[in-house]
């Protein structure tokens, strides 16, 4: 089975314009977003697969470590709970 990440229930992204960065809202937990995460997590909505996220961010910014990254980003995510 191919994953398909998206936010888990309850879940959001959030770009606060005050801090000038993404936040993951959670029930009872703000999470800030440092770098790039929070336009790695726009991808995930459910539509892409892990494989065609890394393509699309690797065009976006060539030379990056797209490859080796963001896998493994989002799989942490995954295990905390906050991706599906």
């Amino acid at each position: 089975m191919t994953w398909r990440p998206v936010l888990s229930r309850g879940v959001l992204l959030r770009h606060d314009r005050v801090r000038g960065t993404d936040l993951l809202l959670l029930p009872e937990r703000v999470v800030v977003l440092h770098g790039r995460a929070g336009g790695v997590l726009r991808l995930c909505d459910g539509s892409r697969e892990v494989r065609e996220i890394v393509a699309e961010l690797r065009a976006g910014y060539p030379g990056a470590p797209v490859a080796a990254e963001v896998p493994y980003f989002l799989a942490a995510l995954r295990k905390e709970g906050w991706l599906t």
